[in-house]
């Protein structure tokens, strides 16, 4: 079993254009909830993901794949000058690969891809736009005692999505400490977190994480009343936040966990864009609060 956490480690460490999955979690069951500020619109999202490490050889070789599905409503009410129906439903299936073996007795590495169906599926049918890919590598460094107190983690790697408006791999940078029975933190992307353990069954943290989505409108629209965007298509729309606030965590088995997580973001973007992934409309920039809740299943 402790050979299995480490090999989870790396495919569950989710960076930008996604969202905030845990590091030891094998499946999950999740519902989000963004509330905008000044209007009446919102944003929600159901996601589920599994994810099966299959040991390959008995020198650490694992071959992990893994299916995801989201299901994200934008509730747009606010005037605009395009119509809106586009905008109201999304759904999103993809299909991971990952690979990972032990270097030495220290390091470990890791490799995955994904493939990406992800849109508001307007004309029932899939299209090229729709598909979008993710690489990434990851290196992971780890010590533990045998009583998990004053253990450590370090996760180094770089990951690349067509899906992402920067055109270059980002840097992953990961690092986790526990240093006492009842407290650790994680510093890095997608989350940095202090967290309090107050029983083996109940815990609680405080937390700053990256959260968002990303789909492709099948039906371009044209906001193209302000001359700066006229004439130009939104062909996608993206939601990127960040966000603060605390969680609590109620772990009612030895594998299962039911968690509660609120707060505040503090830069939220709602915006509808090109080809080129340059912003062609604005729908949302003011920040607000959000909730999110679900079940999930960890190799802990």
């Amino acid at each position: 079993m402790k050979k299995l956490l480490k090999v989870v480690l790396f495919f569950c460490v989710f960076v930008i254009t996604t969202n905030v999955v845990g590091q030891t979690d094998l499946a999950r069951i999740e519902y989000t909830n963004f509330p905008q500020s000044s209007s009446d619109n919102s944003f929600s999202r159901f996601k589920t993901f599994f994810k099966l490490p299959i040991e390959l050889n008995d020198k650490g070789a694992y071959l992990v794949p893994g299916i995801q599905y989201q299901n994200a409503n934008l509730q747009y009410k606010d005037e605009a000058p395009f119509p809106k129906g586009q905008l109201e439903h999304f759904q999103s299936y993809a299909f991971s690969l990952g690979y990972t073996f032990e270097m030495n007795e220290d390091w470990r590495f890791g490799a995955e891809v994904e493939l990406d169906a992800t849109s508001n599926f307007a004309t029932n049918k899939l299209m090229g736009e729709d598909i979008e890919y993710t690489a990434g590598v990851y290196f992971i460094k780890s010590k533990s005692n045998a009583d998990s107190i004053r253990s450590w983690r370090l996760i180094l790697g770089s990951r690349y999505s067509t899906a992402s408006s920067i055109r270059f791999p980002l840097p992953i940078v990961n690092y986790f400490k526990q240093y006492s029975e009842q407290w650790s933190y994680t510093l890095g992307v997608p989350k940095t977190n202090l967290a309090f353990q107050l029983t083996d069954a109940h815990s609680f943290q405080a937390f700053v994480a990256l959260d968002g989505y990303y789909a492709n409108l099948q039906n371009p629209v044209y906001p193209g009343q302000d001359p700066e965007f006229s004439g130009r298509e939104g062909q996608n729309i993206s939601v990127t936040t960040i966000l603060g606030g605390i969680g609590y965590e109620f772990q009612f088995s030895k594998y299962f966990s039911f968690y509660l997580y609120g707060g505040h973001s503090i830069s939220n973007n709602i915006r509808i864009r090109d080809i080129n992934q340059d912003r062609v409309y604005t729908v949302n920039d003011k920040n607000s609060i959000y909730g999110r809740t679900g079940l999930k299943f960890s190799i802990l």
